[in-house]
């Protein structure tokens, strides 16, 4: 009956054949990738949001100074020590982009399509070490809200709207849904921000609002792009229009000259994201349509858990 539920929209009607298979699809995709390849990496990489007081006991030697409760110390006249637990619970945040230039795709898949999957794959991980997991949808505007829950009904659910949440909007304002999660978020969280990153105008990334939101809560960027956004065909006179803004250029891709003006701009432009990251000290995590969203995930789960040694 759940899963006649997940399949179903709010209205009660079936959703289209094929969204059920894409979900069904990457379902199973990002199961396995949990059960074998993430197995463990994704509990020793992300623990616990903070320590909790639990007792205090006697000093042994070895035991940190900076750990010894003077008070209780003076007044039962011999050295005692807190105690402490690791909160186990962690609340991991997708903020997903749903805007428009997520459409473009010269592989089998789409950017807005590997997001999705890359989302699964995060939630799924979350919900295996009985974490709460909740998403942001957005656009230039936030377009929904779902509340981080536990269970693995709830990461359908989840995983459904992303894959069938029609955007109101086309175009993209990151800020406002990092704010958005600084507002409604009151514990710290571990927040991945799935998005291709490509701004209008070419605005600055990371700006004031989510430096003041990173203060709090850990933000990775998960970067997403299509190698066909950064070279052009050789075919002469090319019509390109923004999704986002709707407006057209025309480009003589048959010149050479051309094609290499255009490369070295997206490549720049490709840096300059970067550095705003490296600059701000936050964690991104490349993934391409033409390669597998679990391997990129598994090889930073890798790297940080070796920063952590």
């Amino acid at each position: 009956m759940r899963s006649m539920q997940i399949l179903m929209r709010t209205d009660g009607t079936m959703l289209p054949h094929d969204i059920i298979k894409k979900i069904k699809k990457v379902h199973i995709r990002t199961g396995r990738t949990v059960n074998t390849l993430m197995a463990g990496q994704y509990k020793s990489v992300f623990r616990g949001t903070g320590i909790e007081y639990e007792e205090v006991r006697d000093y042994a030697p070895g035991d940190d100074v900076k750990s010894i409760d003077w008070k209780v110390s003076a007044r039962l006249d011999r050295p005692f020590v807190k105690r402490y637990r690791e909160e186990r619970e962690l609340i991991v945040m997708l903020l997903v982009d749903l805007s428009a230039s997520g459409r473009f795709g010269t592989r089998s898949n789409s950017k807005q399509e590997v997001a999705a999957e890359t989302a699964a794959i995060l939630a799924f991980n979350a919900v295996r070490n009985n974490d709460k997991v909740g998403a942001v949808l957005f656009t230039d505007q936030v377009e929904r809200y779902i509340p981080p829950q536990k269970g693995s009904g709830h990461v359908w659910r989840l995983i459904k709207e992303i894959f069938t949440h029609a955007p109101r909007h086309s175009g993209t304002a990151i800020s406002e849904a990092v704010a958005f999660l600084g507002r409604v978020c009151r514990k710290r969280s571990v927040t991945f921000v799935i998005s291709d990153f490509i701004l209008p105008g070419g605005g600055a990334v990371v700006d004031r609002s989510m430096r003041a939101v990173s203060r709090k809560h850990e933000l990775i960027q998960v970067r997403i792009s299509d190698p066909g956004e950064f070279s052009l065909p050789a075919a002469g006179i090319i019509s390109m229009q923004d999704l986002e803004t709707g407006r057209w250029v025309q480009l003589d891709a048959a010149h050479a000259g051309t094609r290499r003006e255009y490369t070295q701009r997206r490549l720049a432009d490709f840096q300059r994201v970067g550095d705003q990251f490296k600059a701000a000290d936050l964690d991104c995590i490349e993934i391409r349509t033409d390669a597998s969203a679990a391997d990129a995930l598994t090889r930073y789960f890798r790297v940080r858990e070796r920063r952590r040694r």
